[in-house]
């Protein structure tokens, strides 16, 4: 079955969406939106259990919830494309349009927030317009070969004669290090300056480092993937997926735990362990949708994250704006006295404040705020209705 309809929403995207939301959410509020502080004079039984959920968290979502959020684009891409092709119309230009008002979203957040994903989803995502009329198999070669993550590959190759020299900090780490002061003790203008100077320079080798930059892009091609084959319509399929994702998950997460298991030197097994960390979360995150699928034709309960999801865009700059506004400097400083605890609590009531105000939104609206602005701008010229 394929995903053809222009009158309905796909309602498990959109709670899938809306779930991925409040894993970032509450990921980034452990975090301090990227400023990392551990409160001083923490009891010890409080440090214990802001480590469990710290390190629970982290398991469970850290480079999960991203994964999900760009397997979702390119579903999303795929339907808005059909969409127009069964109206004899190609969607690519105005696609191209649309991305170019994402990274506007994406810089504005970016003020706030300097992990801002939006303005890397922008760019990464003219990866799917040349793919968009390739057949299934070429879109999954080439995403498969993005996620073999090739520049790692390069750089063990390079390795293999010197594998035990020893290797410089990566440079990203010189950015944020830089950041933790105007976090701290900045204003607001110094923090939104160095936000989209300093910070963002700093995201982009992380993501660099980490390899994203092909992980993103192979996330998004097996997103339309899914939506050619219907998948998320298919339970049948989400059942052997999370076998054979848990199955794969294992040696990878031992890898990535233990790297030492490897037995290579220090400039072999850093590659490698960018290869193991991404491919780990990889089986993990679809391990994740799986279950996620499966609990939601089964259970009427998670319906409950749908309307976060049909307001990702509105609820992700919230979240920014807010959470940084609660934790760094210039607003109430809060990232010197909420260890996880703590800050997992002020998370689970921000999400829920902000899936009330979808709820009172979407009763009087069709789309959340930054929507209906990215929806109006993207058709802007055009007679024809989305």
């Amino acid at each position: 079955m394929t995903i053809t309809t222009t009158s309905s929403r796909l309602e498990v995207i959109d709670a899938l969406r809306g779930f991925a939301i409040v894993s970032i959410m509450l990921l980034h509020n452990i975090e301090h939106f990227d400023f990392y502080f551990s409160p001083a004079g923490l009891p010890a039984w409080l440090q214990a259990v802001d480590k469990v959920i710290w390190d629970g968290l982290f398991f469970l979502f850290g480079g999960k919830s991203y994964a999900i959020f760009a397997l979702l684009f390119g579903v999303t891409f795929y339907i808005q494309y059909r969409n127009r092709e069964v109206r004899g119309e190609d969607f690519r230009a105005r696609f191209a349009w649309r991305l170019m008002l994402l990274l506007a979203f994406g810089v504005l957040n970016s003020m706030f927030y300097h992990g801002d994903i939006l303005s890397i989803y922008a760019v990464l995502g003219f990866a799917l317009i040349p793919v968009a009329r390739l057949s299934n198999r070429w879109v999954g070669i080439i995403a498969v070969l993005l996620l073999l993550q090739p520049y790692a590959w390069w750089e063990v190759f390079q390795a293999l004669p010197n594998p035990n020299e020893k290797l410089p900090d990566p440079a990203s780490w010189a950015y944020f290090g830089r950041a933790n002061g105007y976090f701290a003790h900045g204003s607001a203008l110094d923090v939104w300056a160095g936000n989209l100077t300093n910070g963002k320079i700093g995201v982009i080798r992380w993501s660099w480092e980490n390899g994203r930059l092909f992980q993103i892009p192979a996330l998004f091609m097996l997103g339309l993937l899914a939506g050619r084959m219907g998948l998320f319509r298919q339970p049948l399929f989400w059942r052997r997926a999370v076998i054979v994702a848990a199955l794969a998950f294992i040696p990878f997460y031992v890898l990535k735990t233990w790297p030492e298991l490897m037995g290579v030197g220090e400039a072999v097994r850093r590659p490698l362990l960018v290869m193991m960390t991404s491919w780990s979360n990889l089986a993990l995150m679809v391990v994740l949708v799986s279950v996620f699928v499966l609990l939601f034709y089964s259970r009427d309960w998670l319906g409950f994250f749908s309307p976060l999801g049909r307001m990702s865009l509105t609820s992700y700059v919230m979240q920014s704006i807010i959470g940084t506004s609660i934790y760094y400097g210039f607003g109430l400083g809060l990232y010197q006295y909420t260890g996880a605890s703590f800050a997992l609590a002020i998370g689970v009531a921000l999400a829920l404040a902000q899936r009330q105000f979808s709820v009172w939104w979407l009763a009087r609206h069709p789309q959340g705020p930054l929507e209906t602005v990215w929806h109006k701008l993207t058709w802007l010229g055009s007679h024809a209705k989305n």
